[in-house]
């Protein structure tokens, strides 16, 4: 009697996708949300746009219209154009931050895990001295002390928060490096660097990818807390938290001024953190919110 006749049948590209979709919809649709932000910014200097920076006195504090569809400022500036265009810059400055603060923070802590002894203590516990400020006091305190301007708020906000990048690659570390395979490596004649780079990063790239996309919202969100008091991005550079700023005088009567860059920062922040929390209930096998 021959054998019953099976067959498994291979999704197509198409279904694979969809599947994909529907398991990892928070996520699909939170990075598609950015991307078309960030499409739009790239895009608006080629866009017929108002230039951001024009002062038009004639046409100040105009409301949402055909002809601005955001109304304009308290200088007849643009707000849709202004809020198009510090879509880059506050995009640009959530990863600037996010990407130096892990440069800063992973080498100092995988040195420290593998290494350990006076050297794990002297690097940890110089980590904890940042960590020992609110977290935007030590940024206030760093811009007032470099000066005002964006790329300042961007270095103060990174270099405030490197301990965290240093604190799970300092784990990552500490995990590994009694392991068998590393022991082995070890014993082949691979050089410390060699093992760090190759063995012992890998296993902390996972929760530095999660704590960076968390961080992305955030590092938009205290910049623009920084651009609001004075300290972060200075006149004319179309930077949310800047225009909110310029409003302070008058967005109760227009309220337009500070709505439209404050719904853009709303947008931005929330959808990074959805991200992050996807990215996080994905990746993170002890996560309890996983989804089979």
């Amino acid at each position: 009697m021959s054998a019953p006749f099976t067959h498994t049948f291979a999704l197509s590209p198409t279904r694979s996708a969809t599947r994909w979709l529907r398991q990892n919809a928070v996520i699909a649709g939170t990075a598609g949300l950015l991307l078309a932000l960030l499409l739009l910014s790239l895009a608006a200097p080629w866009l017929s746009l108002p230039d951001p920076a024009r002062i038009d006195l004639a046409v100040k504090l105009m409301p949402p219209g055909a002809e601005h569809w955001f109304g304009t400022d308290a200088l007849g500036r643009d707000l849709f154009s202004q809020v198009l265009h510090g879509a880059r810059i506050s995009l640009l400055i959530g990863a600037g931050v996010v990407l130096v603060a892990a440069l800063i923070g992973v080498p100092l802590g995988l040195v420290a895990g593998y290494a350990g002894g006076w050297l794990d203590s002297l690097l940890m516990r110089t980590a904890d001295l940042f960590l020992a400020f609110p977290p935007l006091l030590l940024p206030i305190l760093l811009v007032a002390l470099l000066g005002p301007g964006l790329e300042n708020a961007m270095l103060a906000v990174a270099v405030s928060w490197f301990p965290w990048y240093a604190r799970i690659a300092r784990a990552a570390a500490l995990s590994v490096k009694a392991e068998n395979y590393i022991v082995s490596a070890r014993a082949f004649g691979a050089s410390h660097a060699r093992i760090v780079w190759r063995h012992v990063l890998p296993n902390c790239s996972t929760p530095i990818l999660v704590q960076a996309s968390l961080d992305f919202g955030y590092a938009i969100l205290t910049t623009a807390s920084l651009g609001f008091i004075g300290l972060g991005a200075t006149p004319p550079t179309p930077e949310w938290g800047l225009m909110i700023s310029n409003a302070r005088s008058v967005f109760l009567e227009y309220w337009w001024t500070a709505a439209f860059p404050g719904a853009a920062i709303f947008i931005a922040v929330m959808a990074a953190n959805l991200l992050g929390d996807g990215l996080r209930d994905r990746l993170d096998p002890k996560f309890e919110g996983r989804s089979a």
